[in-house]
Order: structure tokens, then sequence, then C-alpha cells
């Protein structure tokens, strides 16, 4: 099974929009981690932009940004804090359609940002996550995404490829 580009994943990955409406139906906005685009193309496309969907990705691996800007899937760079997680070279050609037409935006994050935010999610929650998976709340923390005033938003926290951290105080 393809990690991203599959009918099967985006069904699969869908399933995160449906459980988002049940669980918090008030949300004006999601922020969802950009790798392949498997996650959020499956839930772009349940939502259909309500709540509205903002694609974060790390500013070395622009894979969504660089598609959206040419039109088509195209090689983006790959690398940096995330890349494990969140730098395939390019995004799935059945997930672009539906990015184009339901992803409201992208904004990008700098790696320390995404360390940031794992710590963030450590100290506040005692939640380990792989950089790929607090990557949508540094958004929110650089100052990347803002609300607007009032504003419900959602973080999605994802990902499995974690290790022992240890934070430095």
């Amino acid at each position: 099974m393809h990690a991203f580009d599959q009918e099967a994943t985006l069904l699969g990955q869908g399933t995160i929009g449906l459980e988002l409406a049940r669980q918090a139906p008030e949300l004006d906005t999601l922020l969802v981690a950009v790798g392949g685009g498997g996650l959020i193309g499956g839930i772009a496309a349940w939502c259909a932009g309500a709540p509205r969907v903002i694609g974060v990705e790390p500013e070395t691996a622009p894979t969504l940004t660089r598609a959206l800007a040419a039109g088509r899937p195209v090689d983006a760079e790959a690398g940096g804090i995330a890349a494990d997680s969140l730098a395939p070279r390019r995004v799935g050609a059945l997930m672009f359609p539906i990015a184009r037409a339901h992803v409201a935006r992208v904004v990008l994050v700098p790696g320390a940002a995404i360390r940031r935010a794992q710590q963030a999610l450590w100290e506040g929650r005692r939640v380990v996550a792989e950089p790929g998976g607090a990557a949508a709340l540094s958004a929110l923390l650089a100052g990347a995404y803002v609300p607007e005033p009032r504003g419900r938003v959602g973080v999605l926290v994802s990902g499995s490829n974690t290790t022992a951290v240890h934070f430095e105080q």
C-alpha cells in the first residue's frame, strides 16, 4: 500500500474529517501537516471547505507549495527536521486536485518552530510528537498562521516516528 498516493489511503485518512465533524463541529479552521498529501487530501476531501483546511509544511520540504505554484505535482527540495515524515520529493497525483479545490492555503514553518512545538506539546500536555506531528502546531506558535478573532482552530497532531527526546530547560 502506498503511503499517500493511493485511493484507499485517501479514503482512510478522510475518516479523520468524519471524526472531527462529530467531535468538534464548531471548528472554523483545521491545521494539517503536509508530506505527500494523503492525510491532508483525505481530510480536505471530507471537509470540502468546512472547516477551512490549512496545510503546514516545513520550509525545507515545500512539496504542496511548489505543486500549487506549478499547477501540478513537481519535485521539491526534501530535507530538514521533519524529513522522515514530511519530505517526499513530490505530493501525490491523486490528492493534488483535491488540495487545489479544498485546501484554503499552505503556510511554511522553519525547523526551529517545529522543534519548539514538539517541546510545547511535551511540556504542556506530555505528548511526545515526531517533528512531522508537531508541524501543524508550529504554524500557530510561530505566527505562520494567525487565527481570526474568536476563530476556533483545530490542530492535528499526528505521526509515529518518535524517539526519546530530551528537551533542555
